[in-house]
């Protein structure tokens, strides 16, 4: 299984919030360029940059996460506010190795069937989840649907993998929903990525035995809470079943 630490985009910083909750910022970083390289020569391969302004309808960070692309030291997926095949062609370009899509990719069936065939193997559809209902438009919208019913019916996509964030554990450092992750896992034919509350080396070891293909750590990472050096080393790759 590969850790992967997020970077969060919030007002040009690098941010970690609590609960899902934009208002409820935690932590905060002016140097995300410097995060960013930070990561990389700890050991991580990939990070996952998220633009949490574009997905929340607030701004924008375009010309911030461009500038991340062009220096990265690590591969990157990138994610918030993507809603259309230009945002995917134009992050690909830049040189994101996968987009993440989740609101439109939810809300619009139809639209991620055509994104996926025009994009196969190159998208992360998103999956923000409370009590078991996803949630779009920034954790704002919450939808009469299971999360279970919505991986089904992707699986029978072209993605590059499933990211499911348990939105009520994020940034608690409360431990990961271990069920709900087990649950995904076993109903997706795609890889799968947790986020959420994932806390401990005990929260990761679990995951990996539960099948899961990665996972999305951060506030652990950003206190300490995790040794970052030790995460890079023993979570270095993706399981392929």
């Amino acid at each position: 299984m590969i850790a992967i630490p997020a970077v969060d985009l919030r007002g040009g910083a690098c941010v970690q919030l609590v609960g899902g909750s934009y208002d409820h910022e935690r932590l905060r970083f002016d140097d995300p360029i410097g995060v960013a390289r930070g990561w990389a020569r700890i050991g991580f391969s990939r990070l996952h940059l998220v633009d949490l302004d574009a997905a929340t309808g607030r701004g924008s960070n375009e010309d911030l996460v461009a500038e991340l692309l062009r220096d990265r030291e690590a591969s990157i997926q990138v994610g918030g506010g993507v809603r259309s095949g230009d945002d995917i062609e134009r992050l690909l370009t830049q040189g994101a190795d996968r987009v993440v899509v989740g609101t439109r990719a939810i809300e619009e069936p139809g639209w991620i069937d055509a994104m996926s065939s025009l994009f196969p193997g190159e998208l992360v559809v998103a999956a923000d989840v409370r009590d078991r209902r996803v949630v779009t438009r920034g954790w704002e919208r919450t939808l009469a649907r299971n999360v279970i019913d919505v991986v089904e019916e992707l699986n029978a996509l072209p993605l590059a993998a499933i990211m499911v964030t348990a939105v009520h554990r994020e940034g608690q450092l409360a431990g990961t929903d271990l069920f709900l992750m087990e649950d995904v896992a076993d109903a997706s034919e795609h890889p799968v990525y947790a986020s959420g509350g994932i806390t401990t080396y005990a929260d990761l070891r679990a995951l990996e035995d539960r099948g899961l293909a990665g996972a999305i750590v951060g506030m652990a990472l950003y206190t300490g809470v995790l040794d970052a050096r030790l995460i890079a080393e023993e979570f270095a790759e993706e399981f392929v079943e």
